[in-house]
């Protein structure tokens, strides 16, 4: 199949404002890419549920659902990748995103260019997880922790808790490296990907949630802990 028979990705672009909305959807067909619109969030909600997409750009304010809401319906199904585009710079909105489970955040206004390679840097680190095989250890346990990578299961002294794909792949690598130091950049070129062109709040924000779920004092933490200036090591 030559590079222009190639099928295009298919993105659906949820967005309310119709200059964002003409706008994107000619450059990102100048791009190769196939375009789909919902201009509110059950608009959004219905239009993934009948169709089949490889990436969701996805407003944060939006008529009759909010972006938080369709990004909770879409990810308790759908691994797909989800950006968050969004006039909303505050911190918080990029944390919950991040929380529950968008893959990368964008502010407006942003260059075309830039949200292209976003765009693209997801589709590559999505396709090479579903490509690589998992050669990781059946089980890993390390103090109060135990993975089960066969079966994606976590449990903190007994008892089992819920984790999200990002989470689960963040812990592993800390588990399997315990009282080794990892860096912020080793962190994100393993668990994101060296072509990620995110900030590090990504990272920031998985290490809260985990700590949140794994330490008897999150703002405490004994076992995954700050080595300031360097990065994280996980402490059995």
């Amino acid at each position: 199949m030559s590079k222009h028979d190639a099928p295009k990705h298919r993105v659906l672009l949820v967005e309310d404002e119709e200059s964002f909305i003409d706008a994107l959807s000619i450059g990102l067909d100048r791009e190769g890419f196939d375009v789909s619109v919902a201009r509110d969030g059950q608009e959004a909600v219905d239009i993934f549920a009948n169709g089949s997409f490889d990436v969701v750009l996805l407003d944060l304010m939006l008529p009759k659902m909010s972006g938080l809401d369709v990004c909770r319906i879409i990810r308790a199904t759908s691994d797909v990748p989800i950006i968050v585009v969004s006039a909303k710079g505050e911190e918080v909105d990029a944390v919950v995103m991040l929380e529950i489970g968008a893959d990368d955040y964008v502010t407006k206004p942003y260059r075309l260019r830039e949200l292209i390679a976003r765009i693209r840097a997801v589709l590559r680190r999505h396709d090479h997880a579903k490509e690589t095989p998992d050669h990781s250890e059946a089980v890993i346990e390390v103090g109060p922790v135990r993975l089960e990578a066969d079966t994606r299961r976590c449990f903190v002294k007994g008892e089992e808790i819920k984790v999200r794909k990002k989470e689960f792949a963040l812990l592993e690598l800390l588990l399997t490296n315990a009282g080794r130091v990892l860096t912020r950049e080793q962190l994100i070129d393993r668990v994101w990907g060296s072509d990620y062109v995110g900030d590090t709040k990504t990272l920031d924000v998985h290490i809260k949630r985990l700590r949140s779920l794994v330490e008897e004092k999150p703002k405490d933490p004994r076992h995954i802990t700050t080595v300031r200036g360097v990065g994280y090591r996980f402490d059995a």
